[in-house]
């Protein structure tokens, strides 16, 4: 893989004294510094066999062992959301921590990071109605509420089923699964467990007023659509503690066809409920440039007719969910190291998540310490599935130079 262009070097030497690259205590482990990989679905769990009902229980490869051990160097490593039951999972090649197997082939993952001097957090996860039934045996997908994503399904290119509105038994199950999901994480020594409340699944789905038309104590009231997320993250907290559990957000996100009317409003009750619980840290990701574009030039609409997220949270979004919550927060969405040592320096974010810097990147830290270039080339093909390759076989800076020594040769 190729480096960036020598401007990118330039921008390094600007934070030649980065803060990012400073310790921090978070809750009971310390970081080396402010990098944080950020949970991303690379689906190179092994599936056994090509049966819906089985390709859910997907095993860990060494190829996933080798992927994070290569990216220990970061400050904290968050997972790709592991599904806590076979009815939770979206993707082929997802690694689950529903069963003893898969929990050893994360013991696996965790052992390897930590022998490098890395810290690890899984990320728990239900997908809610966003799925497939062909990836779930052929049941139909459960949601706060039956409605349906407006798009065909990415994969299978059909429109989404109709989801089950879930009752009460339902929830209670799902909870005692994320429960599960978080004793099975402990008992493969993971540093801590992220609730999966973003991008659409069905944590968010609950949170959502577009997704969540309930009419019982979890639908109506933002109090109550919050309901939840809070008795999930209190099943996990009743197995890691509050300083060892974390939580992940999108307010304004759209993908899988979400949409909150009044996301602030939301935020002023949750954020301050979320700091009363004394969790690890609270992980924001912003919306995505996809999510805000618009259906005509100055509309401020999308193509459904909703206020485009820049509407709904003008001006500088972390600072409000700093005025917010004032406990440790990671910062997510499209940051580069110049852009993540300002946020840091400003105090409305303590570290910053990357993805596809940390995909290109296995050495990110280490590259802005050094003032070495960084590796912008991504190959979007190798994301989600296959092999190693734009997985395992992406080099260090260090090893970038001895490859470019030996063809030189």
């Amino acid at each position: 893989m190729g480096c960036s262009s020598s401007s990118d070097a330039k921008d390094n030497q600007k934070i030649e004294k980065n803060s990012m690259l400073s310790p921090l205590q978070l809750g009971p482990i310390k970081l080396n510094n402010r990098f944080v990989m950020s949970p991303m679905t690379r689906c190179r769990a092994d599936p056994k066999t090509n049966v819906p009902t089985d390709l859910m229980n997907v095993l860990h490869t060494d190829l996933m062992v080798k992927h994070y051990e290569q990216r220990a160097n970061f400050g904290l490593i968050i997972t790709e959301c592991a599904p806590i039951s076979p009815l939770s999972n979206a993707f082929p090649g997802a690694g689950g921590i529903y069963t003893e197997e898969q929990t050893q082939g994360w013991k696996k993952v965790v052992d390897a990071v930590h022998a490098k001097g890395g810290k690890i957090v899984l990320q728990i996860w239900h997908c809610g109605r966003a799925t497939a039934s062909e990836f779930i045996g052929g049941a139909v997908p459960l949601a706060p509420s039956p409605i349906a994503i407006g798009q065909d399904h990415q994969m299978t290119k059909k429109p989404h089923p109709v989801p089950k509105e879930m009752t009460q038994q339902d929830i209670n199950e799902v909870i005692e699964q994320f429960r599960k999901g978080a004793e099975n994480a402990k008992k493969a020594g993971f540093d801590g467990v992220q609730l999966h409340g973003a991008n659409g699944y069905l944590v968010n789905q609950f949170l959502n007023d577009g997704t969540n038309k309930r009419s019982d104590k979890y639908g109506g009231s933002i109090e109550n659509r919050c309901r939840f997320l809070f008795e999930a993250l209190d099943a996990i907290i009743g197995v890691y503690g509050a300083s060892r559990t974390s939580v992940r957000l999108t307010p304004t996100g759209r993908y899988n066809d979400m949409y909150e009317s009044e996301p602030v409003k939301v935020l002023e009750y949750l954020l301050p409920e979320l700091e009363k619980r004394k969790i690890q840290f609270l992980e924001v990701k912003k919306h995505a440039a996809t999510d805000a574009k618009e259906s005509e030039a100055g509309s401020g609409k999308d193509a459904y007719g909703q206020d485009l997220p820049a509407q709904q949270i003008p001006g500088d979004y972390f600072a409000l969910i700093r005025k917010l919550y004032k406990g440790k927060l990671i910062a997510n969405e499209g940051f580069n190291p110049q852009s993540a040592q300002e946020i840091v320096q400003s105090g409305n974010a303590d570290l910053v998540s990357f993805a596809k810097l940390a995909i290109t990147n296995p050495d990110l830290p280490l590259r802005v310490k050094n003032q070495w270039e960084i590796n912008q080339n991504y190959d979007f093909a190798t994301f989600f599935g296959g092999g190693e390759k734009g997985y395992t076989d992406i080099p260090t800076y260090q090893e970038q130079q001895q490859q470019q020594q030996v063809a030189a040769q």
